[in-house]
């Protein structure tokens, strides 16, 4: 036995607020560190993930998180348990995902020598909404963010040049920014599809959240109807009642009892979705990078989206899809109306976005990228 064969694993902790979120969102990556010899560890709020979680042989930390919330004391007892768990399992380095992680997982790590990647991916509620509660959050955000994401040897994760922006206007060193393009898309699972039979299907995947755009996309479907196109819309998702941005369910129930729309639910086989549908449609205000829009290019499928962060970079304007401005039902409905008369602009699109996804945005090829800042960052072990 060499002394590369005896050499610790080095530790990897991953600080995210719920179950659901790693698997949707970091699992690709942590699968990534795990084939790189990394022992990982996850820290989240525990729902119906643990199982999921462990059977990728993870170690999962429960911690007492609850998504949103503001008191203090709650925020105080997170950052006990996390410093709990990094006393206890010494990680070599630590991942930080979403707002609300990142800023209690810094503060848990003041004092202890181990560097954290903190992932501000998307931005989130707190920068797409103009409330006067999100106003004051960034205010603070902009005075607290600087110093507890600014130490020597840890790094800020964004996935698009327009987070990397608005983070440098918050003050952070665009020096310690790192952009990596999402989380990849499991190019080789996922391959492209024939299009349906049948009438014109668009589908839309995701949270139902007014920053989703999801109320855009119904009336725009409404006024597709009005115009004499018989297309159906599939939605698939769930409200987030933990989101103050979330669509009620009764809403959602009246939507679905509306010509051409059925409500999904949560999907687990995502191809199933894409099988069904000529076109994917997402008019989110802002996204880190939407795995909804690279799950559909994987599959094959060409896109509508707003011309927003994150949804930019996936799809090009009449290369992989059609862009439309935020909230605005009329010029969605143009873009679906132009996309579900057109089988070649369907086809030209679609194949773009297939080859986008896997020369650019792989699992593989992100899985790689994520793993060397890992390396560059760990702390070494003995």
């Amino acid at each position: 036995m060499t002394l590369a064969d005896t050499k610790p694993s080095r530790r990897l902790l991953y600080v995210v607020n719920e179950d659901w979120a790693f698997l949707l969102n970091r699992l690709p990556m942590a699968r990534a560190a795990r084939k790189a010899g990394f022992e990982v560890h996850v820290a989240t709020r525990v729902n119906e993930g643990a199982e999921a979680i462990t059977a990728e042989g993870f170690t999962l930390h429960p911690i007492p998180l609850r998504r949103g919330g503001l008191s203090p004391l709650a925020a105080i007892k997170v950052i006990s348990e996390l410093r709990a768990i990094a006393a206890r399992i010494k990680p070599d380095i630590a991942h930080h995902s979403g707002l609300q992680c990142c800023v209690y997982g810094s503060i848990a790590a003041l004092g202890r020598a181990y560097p954290y990647v903190s992932a501000l991916t998307g931005m989130g509620y707190v920068f797409t909404s103009v409330t006067l509660r999100t106003r004051v959050l960034r205010a603070i955000l902009k005075m607290i963010l600087p110093s507890l994401l600014g130490r020597k040897d840890d790094v800020v994760l964004v996935q698009n040049p327009d987070d990397r922006a608005a983070l440098t206007d918050l003050g952070i060193d665009e020096t310690k920014i790192v952009l990596i393009p999402g989380s990849g898309v499991d190019t080789d699972g996922l391959q492209p599809l024939p299009e349906p039979e049948g009438p014109i299907t668009y589908g839309f995947a995701g949270r139902l959240l007014t920053d989703k755009g999801i109320r855009a996309l119904v009336g725009a479907h409404g006024i597709v109807r009005d115009r004499g196109l018989q297309t159906n819309l599939l939605i698939a998702g769930n409200p987030d009642p933990a989101n103050p941005a979330s669509v009620s369910l009764q809403e959602v129930d009246e939507w679905s009892k509306r010509p051409g729309i059925t409500w999904l639910g949560h999907v687990t086989d995502i191809a199933s979705l894409w099988r069904r549908c000529h076109f994917a449609v997402l008019p989110s205000h802002r996204e880190g990078l939407p795995g909804a829009l690279m799950e559909a290019a994987a599959c094959g499928r060409a896109m509508i989206a707003t011309d927003a962060p994150g949804c930019r970079e996936i799809v090009i304007e009449d290369q992989t899809g059609l862009l439309v401005p935020i909230e605005d039902p009329e010029a969605l409905a143009a873009a679906i109306e132009k996309l579900a008369t057109s089988p070649e602009l369907r086809t030209r699109y679609a194949k773009a976005a297939r080859d986008l996804v896997v020369s650019r945005l792989s699992t593989k090829i992100i899985g790689g990228q994520i793993v060397r800042l890992y390396k560059e960052l760990a702390a070494p072990r003995s």
